[in-house]
């Protein structure tokens, strides 16, 4: 067994303490966790702060449920006969220790959910798809039984698909209430945030070269769909990558240009009405940032990730600043004030708001 440092473990022991925090005092830089992988995880959800799961390439997804001192893989195995092997998860939702819905990516077949009920000891392949046009992006759930799936553009609309039963079963949405999508429009299945669950309100996030916005239902069916510009680049590789909301009216919005990582104009914008309206920030992250967050119980604070480093705001989205040059792709925070993100090369980190 591998002896952890001192350091490291009285760092993931460190109490947390809900207070606010300052405008001129910085987040600590993040715990580096031992994953002893190469793995790349865009998936990443936490439960509490001492359990998390991340998804990622091969076939791989991690569980922790002591702070991240140790991990335990439990992807699913896959059929020597699968012809879509090894796969690439992009999106992982967790209820518990033991539950998760795991998203894979890819043309085709490659676009799958599994779900899982005893800690990733088996996983069932719950759907798969067959429509090649479809690509499925990323999942979000309002609670533990009714989620949504969202794939790029098929036939000019954005398509979903929804589960009412913790992720057992799914179906396609009705498409006629949603808005066509522009030419060229898209989503990025950069850190299993680019469709958002909250106060019974769905949001989805877009990008390509005409426009970068975002849709939003506040349908539970997800049948009705408006859409909004949300102010950030746009372009063959640009838009916005993350939406997310702290409660029915106030949002954030993160992205840029994935090939241009350090440009930082127009890479994030706000909303204090649903959603009906977006406005840029007055500062900016550092670059394009793939993964934000909001920290539960903090009014107005919130993190981005990015592979330039890691942003803290704490006026709702306003005005960010830097706290860590690191590359990370995604990020989540539970109540506590604990977060997590994961990135390229197994990286893992967590740190504790103090």
């Amino acid at each position: 067994m591998k002896i952890l440092s001192l350091p490291l473990a009285l760092a993931l022991a460190a109490p947390t303490i809900a207070s606010p925090l300052s405008p001129r005092a910085s987040p600590p830089p993040w715990t580096i966790l031992p994953t002893a992988t190469r793995q790349q995880f865009r998936g990443l959800s936490a439960i509490s702060p001492t359990t998390a799961w991340a998804a990622g390439t091969n076939t791989t997804i991690l569980r922790t449920t002591d702070s991240g001192l140790t991990w335990t893989s439990v992807g699913p195995t896959l059929s020597p006969n699968d012809t879509n092997k090894p796969l690439e998860f992009r999106d992982i939702e967790a209820f518990s220790p033991l539950s998760a819905v795991a998203l894979s990516i890819g043309e085709g077949a490659a676009s799958r959910i599994y779900t899982t009920s005893d800690g990733g000891a088996s996983w069932t392949n719950v759907f798969t798809n067959s429509d090649p046009a479809a690509f499925y992006d990323c999942m979000a759930f309002d609670g533990p039984l009714r989620g949504m799936a969202v794939s790029d553009p098929v036939g000019g609309k954005f398509r979903l698909l929804r589960t009412d039963d913790g992720g057992e079963s799914w179906e396609v949405v009705s498409g006629d209430g949603m808005p066509a999508a522009l030419s060229g429009e898209f989503g990025f299945a950069a850190s299993g945030t680019c469709l958002e669950a909250r106060a019974g309100r769905w949001y989805i996030a877009s990008g390509g070269p005409g426009s970068s916005r975002v849709f939003r239902s506040s349908d539970k069916d997800g049948l009705i769909w408006e859409v909004a510009e949300s102010g950030i680049v746009s372009g063959e590789a640009a838009g916005v990558y993350s939406v997310q909301f702290r409660d029915g009216r106030n949002g954030i919005v993160v992205g840029g240009d994935y090939t241009a990582p350090g440009a930082r104009v127009n890479v994030s914008s706000w909303t204090a009405d649903g959603g009906e309206t977006w406005s840029v920030s007055r500062e900016f992250p550092g670059g394009y940032r793939s993964g934000s967050a909001w920290v539960p119980g903090r009014c107005g604070t919130a993190i981005a990730v990015g592979p330039t480093g890691s942003d803290f705001t704490v006026d709702g989205g306003k005005t960010w600043r830097g706290f860590d040059n690191g590359s990370f792709d995604s990020v989540v925070c539970v109540t506590g004030g604990v977060c997590w993100a994961s990135g390229q090369r197994g990286r893992i980190g967590r740190l504790v708001l103090g």
